[in-house]
């Protein structure tokens, strides 16, 4: 990968509709050679796909929060267990197995701080795996790197 490649997922990064000969000129390439460069890096899995980054507060989803999940034990079966209910769980939007005093870190959106009460009460309290959350609530986001935010 060269300086070139990188300008390229940087910019499609920033903006994943831009056409392909928007995007050649922008890092001077000619618009078949930008096209090659894009094809081999999506055969190669750099880029991995292409999404719409939807704005939660427009979906009624303006309430978001990291929630730090602790688990009874360090087993693959509490593991599978916790993540098949977040799996199914709408408000959760980022699921991260990580290591440290926790074992998950959820990225939660709801409508507001009740739904988001019904949600911890309902759902993450009723996993019996489940054995301490932390729940810090986002006050804004001045650099959201999330699809190119």
């Amino acid at each position: 990968m060269d300086a070139i490649d990188r300008k390229i997922l940087q910019t499609l990064t920033a903006d994943g509709r831009i056409s392909n000969q928007a995007l050649a000129e922008r890092v001077g390439l000619s618009a078949s050679a930008c096209l090659r460069r894009v094809a081999a890096l999506e055969a190669a899995g750099v880029i991995a796909g292409y999404r719409a980054v939807l704005d939660p507060a427009k979906l009624g989803r303006g309430f978001s929060a990291y929630v730090g999940v602790g688990l009874t034990e360090h087993s693959r079966a509490a593991q599978d267990a916790f993540e098949r209910v977040v799996a199914t769980a709408p408000e959760v939007t980022e699921c991260h197995n990580v290591t440290g005093t926790i074992e998950y870190l959820l990225r939660v959106d709801c409508a507001d701080l009740a739904a988001y009460k019904r949600f911890h009460g309902d759902v993450l309290g009723t996993i019996p795996q489940v054995t301490r959350l932390v729940t810090y609530v986002v006050m804004g986001s001045p650099k959201d790197g999330r699809a190119g935010v």
